[in-house]
């Protein structure tokens, strides 16, 4: 049977899965998401919804998709009290006192921790029960393009020395693919099953298994297990909380401190689908040039923010309380007064950027800002002070590899 499906949270990992799915089954999707140009691009019917604006907490804002079934996968890893309450409960009971036709929570496993992760995500399970909806708790779900979590296991498995791992490692998970798993909302939808369900693999592996399996995919040779303590980790987490590392937070490793399994067997004896195991889809097809890099490229995403912040920061020092005489060597042409504007003004656009990048904060404006203002400095200096080009300890001839470090930085903002 084909129907309309309202797929909230489009946009993201999960979400695009089974939006892709629902289509290719024949059923009429509408992708809502906070930013649907891609989902436009990709040939959706779009809906654009920012889940935090109080105008999606009124079931008038959801009109238009009154007549459809709702599949919601938006949710929050990390946010404030405010934003988590907007996304999990008030727009959620909106989207549900709008739409008619049957409806699917997607949550998680494991959400008995003290987290406000884990914590909203039981907000939003009661929300949805409470009218109606079903709740499908999905264990690890990965796919051939990864976000999170799985891109956080394939950068640890692909680190140069050894392979790390939570604890002991023998933490179980049942992983599934992202695809199976959308085929099983589909399933749902035609059939619905109310209540609690989880849904996972039929293939459980070790935490251990998992990271040297995905390196053996990769392509790379073994390396050592090593088994990081769990007060090391959990103290990794909080530095990777504060300084917004993405890999590196508590909820991130507090999951693999405890494993994601899940019991899918009450689900399946009532459909007809069966999910694949984690070897038969990880190793169906090979893993490419761009899979490794992507693995590479994931932990050293916020390196390059973090040096790049402690760069400017130290640039803002140095232009905010260096002394006038200090910058007229180099800028022999103007006066005194003027260079220390220029150097004190210079500072504080520096500070500005690299308390950006310590918060990651608009991070796709604060790299289009760096490269501008990089290139100001270049200009300006070229115009005022050309002989800084043949300076022997590198001058304005650094800038070039800053740029290009920046141009890397800006390709990797968006991370789905």
């Amino acid at each position: 049977m084909r129907v309309k499906v309202l797929v909230l949270g489009a946009d993201g990992f999960i979400g695009r899965h089974i939006a892709f799915a629902l289509r290719d089954a024949g059923h009429e999707v509408i992708a809502s998401a906070r930013r649907v140009e891609r989902l436009q691009a990709m040939g959706f019917r779009t809906l654009r919804a920012d889940l935090t604006d109080p105008a999606s907490h009124a079931p008038g804002f959801w009109a238009e998709v009154q007549d459809c079934a709702l599949v919601n996968a938006a949710g929050l890893l990390t946010g404030n009290e405010q934003a988590f309450a907007s996304v999990h409960d008030h727009a959620l009971r909106a989207v549900l006192a709008a739409v008619a036709g049957p409806c699917l929570q997607v949550s998680a496993v494991g959400i008995e921790a003290d987290t406000p992760f884990a914590r909203w995500r039981r907000v939003s399970e009661q929300v949805a029960l409470a009218a109606g909806a079903m709740v499908l708790r999905p264990g690890l779900v990965m796919a051939e393009t990864s976000y999170g979590g799985t891109s956080a296991l394939r950068g640890f498995a692909a680190l140069p020395f050894v392979t790390p791992v939570v604890g002991t490692g023998a933490q179980p998970f049942n992983p599934i693919h992202a695809a199976d798993l959308a085929v099983v909302i589909a399933g749902m939808l035609a059939e619905p099953q109310p209540g609690v369900w989880e849904i996972g693999g039929p293939e459980v592996l070790t935490q251990s298994e998992l990271a040297t399996g995905l390196r053996r995919w990769l392509g790379l040779r073994p390396m050592p297990v090593w088994q990081v303590p769990e007060g090391l980790a959990r103290l990794a987490g909080h530095i990777g909380d504060a300084l917004r590392l993405g890999p590196v937070s508590t909820t991130a490793l507090r999951q693999l401190e405890q494993g994601v399994q899940t019991d899918p067997a009450p689900l399946l004896a009532r459909l007809t689908v069966r999910p694949r195991g984690f070897t038969a889809f990880q190793f169906a097809r090979p893993a490419g040039t761009q899979d490794l890099w992507q693995a590479r490229l994931y932990l050293l995403k916020p390196l390059i923010r973090l040096t790049l912040a402690m760069m400017w920061l130290v640039s803002a020092g140095l232009g905010l309380f260096l002394p006038g005489s200090a910058f007229l060597p180099h800028l022999p042409a103007l006066p005194e007064g003027l260079a220390l504007t220029m150097a004190r003004a210079g500072g504080l656009a520096d500070l500005a950027l690299g308390l950006a990048l310590l918060r990651d904060w608009r991070p796709a404006l604060v790299a289009r800002a760096q490269i501008t203002l990089v290139l100001a400095y270049t200009a300006g200096l070229s115009l005022l002070a050309p002989a800084l080009w043949l300076d022997p300890f590198g001058g304005l001839l650094k800038n070039l590899p800053v740029l290009a470090l920046l141009l890397v930085h800006l390709a990797l903002v968006e991370e789905r």
